[in-house]
């Protein structure tokens, strides 16, 4: 058995210790928006956060995340209101959409640490996110968008 918090949510799953994350997340929660891609870490299609840190869920092993906090393009926002989500839309970032849960998720990253990013840490951040689309000037510029947005919320806060 392997407890954690999933998207604010105390969860926990008997399954072997060694199965990744991803199918967990998918075959036994139900949660499909982060996607299947490469399996071996390297497309990025993956990615959620685990403590707040962009992670590649096909290659973590569900036993790792044992009191973890785990969250998923799902538990970005309640309402898929998050900046990103909403610049994503403005901006018509995606083509075929596969990647854009990770995108969306390696972006949520950058902006916690970064709120007004230049192009050059955008592109250093993002550089493990396979589009195979090439979206990245759409993607670059919802993320400018997203930190516009997120300000203009503090702005009213």
């Amino acid at each position: 058995m392997t407890t954690f918090t999933l998207n604010g949510k105390p969860v926990t799953v008997d399954v072997p210790v060694d199965t990744p994350l991803l199918w967990v997340l998918r075959e036994d929660i139900g949660l499909t928006g982060t996607k299947f891609g490469c399996g071996i870490a390297h497309c990025g299609a993956c990615t959620v956060h685990m403590d707040g840190e962009a992670i590649r869920s096909c290659m973590l092993e569900i036993g790792r995340v044992e009191g973890r906090a785990i969250t998923t393009i799902e538990g970005l926002s309640e309402h898929g209101d998050h900046p990103l989500q909403r610049a994503w839309i403005e901006e018509q970032v995606p083509q075929c959409g596969y990647c854009q849960s990770g995108q969306i998720m390696q972006a949520a990253e950058l902006l916690a640490t970064t709120p007004s990013p230049t192009d050059a840490e955008i592109d250093l951040a993002m550089r493990g996110v396979l589009c195979r689309c090439m979206a990245y000037p759409r993607i670059r510029r919802a993320i400018h968008r997203a930190a516009e947005l997120a300000a203009e919320g503090r702005d009213d806060a």
